[in-house]
């Protein structure tokens, strides 16, 4: 019996020290591209939804799944705190469900699933290195900004309108304020990103346009 207490310890060691160098893989891609969660939350992720897992197991022998029902609701609050509002979008979702997924590798380590926990965390590799090339492209093509952009008066959002035609773009008039003199507009601009930067040449060059940002 005490030979296999000492052997079912080293299997869960075995498990642990699984899940920490899968947490490692999956946290130095999010470190690498300097992600508000890096290394270190991705290893503790990792290893602590794979520890839970066991003690789960080992506890709740009639309800094996009461502690491990709660790692989601945990990494749940976590994956909350990595997301943020940006300029014009939500940043910190894809480190956010990153967080979730690790937490699954984790779960899957700690229940013996090795073999699964690896194919996971090849996947979630591939996902987030293979596809940012994918969304790059997209963004090429589609590629929406915010400008603010200052004009002398309320007729010259007309001019500001003929000047988004003129370079293909679509546009969506979101905000405006009338201060001493100066129109400030914020418009939702989209298209593809060589018909930006022709836009942002035109704004530099017209002495209409007060002043701009995106």
């Amino acid at each position: 019996m005490e030979f296999l207490k000492d052997h079912s310890i080293q299997n869960e060691l075995v498990l642990i020290f699984i899940s920490v160098l899968l947490g490692i893989f999956i946290g130095t891609e999010r470190e690498y591209r300097n992600k508000s969660a890096g290394l270190r939350t991705f290893i503790l992720v990792c290893f602590g939804s794979c520890l839970f897992t066991i003690l789960s197991i080992k506890i709740g022998v009639n309800n094996p799944d009461r502690l491990a029902a709660n790692i989601i609701t945990g990494i749940g609050f976590l994956g909350a705190g990595v997301i943020f509002k940006g300029e014009n979008k939500i940043d910190g979702i894809t480190t956010a469900t990153t967080i979730w997924a690790t937490a699954s590798i984790g779960m899957a380590v700690g229940s013996g699933y090795v073999y699964l926990s690896l194919m996971g965390t090849l996947l979630i590799l591939l996902v987030l290195n293979s596809l940012t090339y994918f969304e790059r492209f997209i963004d090429k093509k589609h590629k929406i900004r915010e400008y603010k952009i200052a004009v002398v008066d309320y007729h010259d959002l007309k001019y500001c309108e003929e000047l988004f035609k003129k370079n293909n773009l679509k546009f969506l008039l979101s905000k405006q304020q009338y201060t001493q003199g100066n129109l400030a507009t914020t418009w939702i601009i989209s298209g593809n990103s060589s018909y930006h930067e022709a836009l942002t040449k035109n704004l530099i060059e017209d002495e209409k346009i007060i002043a701009y940002q995106f």
